[in-house]
């Protein structure tokens, strides 16, 4: 199966406007078409449970007759598909921290619910050979890190009842962090892929993003930059830049994205399983320049590793490479991901 190098299709069935309309328009097969030209492998497909289910958990046949629209369209191209639940009834890492709207992991009958989710998933597109089924896009609390792991096996065995080859791909808690893969219990099936997402420094990744409420709107933060700089920064943001201003390392480059993978190898060589990074990307704030040096070095330490990838995002969510902020670069950005 490959899904060596892809980009996420971020916006089009998740974290949006959930109607006909925008299913509609907002991605057509010419995206698909253009995403193969540039060379990639696969797409990753983010889905909110609301496309597949309404409130009290009945199908949506409409929802998946959109979802199998974008199958065909990977399969006359060329690509495989990673169907990535991003969103759950109960579960929403945007929530992240707010026990009464994500009680996923607490209430047994939400989570007989997501089985069932994906029992239905499974039976529904285990007949393509070009599929890949992610169990939930990132699950965030240090508390649902067994509780996550418990419910990993029991989805897994009920997907395997419909499709017993299918790949499978899961993280860890904290975001999908690359240090949390080894809380994961080593799998019991062969066809597993463990995944992370990686968005190392996000001073720099995230500069400017609305949504981290303490990122200064002011900085301009270059790639690779100044260490001091950065770890100053870093702690301002607080947790969220704790890899940085504790990683013990003199300069900003290739080094430190070495040293942050790391864990994640060391997990999946474990485990026995392929790694995957879900999800890495820049901010379209960042200078264009510095993120062609950052894609670089990351492209650089994955390709030495053998990390499979998936660029975040397509078109728009602040990361679109289709957009007009990545002209610039966007060639030579496509150049570095076919070295792989």
């Amino acid at each position: 199966m490959n899904i060596n190098r892809g980009l996420n299709l971020g916006g089009y069935l998740s974290q949006c406007e959930h109607n006909r309309k925008h299913y509609e328009e907002f991605i057509t097969e010419a995206d698909i078409a253009k995403i193969a030209s540039w060379g990639f492998d696969h797409v990753r497909l983010p889905i909110d449970y609301e496309v597949l289910e309404d409130e009290e958990g009945h199908i949506k046949n409409d929802g998946y007759v959109i979802v199998e629209r974008v199958v065909n369209w990977c399969e006359r191209h060329g690509l495989n598909i990673v169907l990535d639940l991003h969103k759950a009834y109960g579960y929403d890492f945007n929530d992240a921290g707010d026990s009464k709207k994500n009680n996923l992991f607490s209430d047994e009958g939400l989570q007989k619910r997501f089985i069932k989710l994906w029992d239905r998933i499974s039976d529904y597109f285990c007949k393509y050979d070009n599929v890949v089924f992610e169990l939930l896009n990132e699950v965030v609390e240090e508390d649902n890190s067994d509780a996550w792991n418990r419910l990993i096996v029991k989805t897994v065995d009920v997907i395997r009842k419909n499709a017993p080859d299918t790949y499978i791909i899961y993280g860890g808690i904290q975001w999908n962090s690359a240090k949390t893969l080894k809380l994961l219990e080593k799998p019991r099936d062969s066809k597993i892929i463990f995944t992370f997402h990686f968005y190392e420094p996000l001073l720099f990744t995230h500069q400017k993003a609305y949504w981290v409420p303490t990122m200064n709107p002011e900085w301009d933060i270059q790639y690779p930059g100044v260490m001091e700089d950065y770890v100053t920064k870093s702690r301002i943001i607080g947790d969220q830049g704790k890899a940085v201003f504790e990683c013990g390392l003199d300069e900003i480059g290739t080094q430190l994205i070495d040293d942050f993978v790391q864990d994640a190898i060391k997990a999946a060589e474990n485990a026995g399983v392929g790694l995957y990074c879900g999800e890495f990307g820049v901010i379209d704030q960042a200078p264009v320049e510095d993120t062609k040096r950052w894609f670089d070095d990351v492209n650089e330490v994955f390709s030495k590793y053998n990390i499979r990838f998936c660029i975040w995002n397509y078109k728009e969510k602040d990361f679109g490479i289709a957009d007009n902020h990545y002209d610039p670069i966007r060639d030579d950005l496509i150049k570095i991901w076919n070295k792989k």
